[in-house]
């Protein structure tokens, strides 16, 4: 209970903070107005804080999409530049290819001079070495012959000059390599021209 101090006139106020009534002998209840003050208050703090928080969620959000979208752009740059080094090389190679199987084509018929001489006996002497060095630095370039009498005709790799028939094949056959063919690896630079002979078809029995 407060009382009245240094003889002020104004009337005490009295407030009995008693918890148990001593009327009833009964809890009182809270202070209807505390507890209104009690219950604005946390309102208060929690409409405070709801605003912040939200704000914090939306940001870390925004972050995350952000980074799966520069993550997506990296990856696809190093996807497009990957392809773009191995198109390059690829074009590289295909340049330098092209390049050689223009200055081997130019050289063929040297080489068919060479091939003819050495069928004659012809090639010796400083000539002989001449030609057996340029034979080797063509065969660095990776140029190659083929075309061997007997083998199977191939359209694809054979040109055929002169076609027979003949009882001693079973099949389309190259009987004579008239001019070797020449390849760089699988890429035929000139195809083997050949003789064909074909077996010879049964003749049909005179009724």
């Amino acid at each position: 209970m407060s009382t009245r101090e240094n003889g002020s006139g104004e009337e005490p106020v009295i407030r009995d903070n008693r918890k148990i009534d001593p009327e009833t002998g009964l809890p009182r209840e809270a202070d209807p107005a505390k507890a209104t003050g009690q219950d604005a208050g946390q309102d208060d703090r929690e409409q405070a804080e709801g605003p912040s928080s939200l704000a914090s969620d939306l940001a870390s959000i925004e972050l995350a999409t952000q980074l799966a979208e520069r993550t997506a752009d990296l990856q696809r740059l190093q996807a497009e530049y990957s392809n773009y080094r191995k198109r390059v090389e690829r074009d590289r190679v295909a340049v330098k290819e092209q390049a050689v199987a223009g200055v081997l084509s130019e050289l063929l018929p040297v080489l068919d001079d060479i091939g003819r001489a050495r069928d004659h006996g012809e090639l010796t002497g400083g000539f002989a070495k001449v030609s057996e060095s340029l034979e080797a630095a063509t065969g660095k370039l990776g140029l190659s012959t083929y075309g061997t009498k007997g083998e199977a005709f191939d359209p694809m790799v054979h040109e055929a000059l002169m076609h027979s028939y003949s009882s001693e094949v079973t099949e389309a056959t190259c009987v004579e390599i008239l001019q070797p063919g020449y390849r760089i690896g699988e890429r035929v630079l000139r195809p083997a021209r050949v003789a064909v002979a074909e077996p010879e078809t049964p003749a049909a029995d005179d009724n």
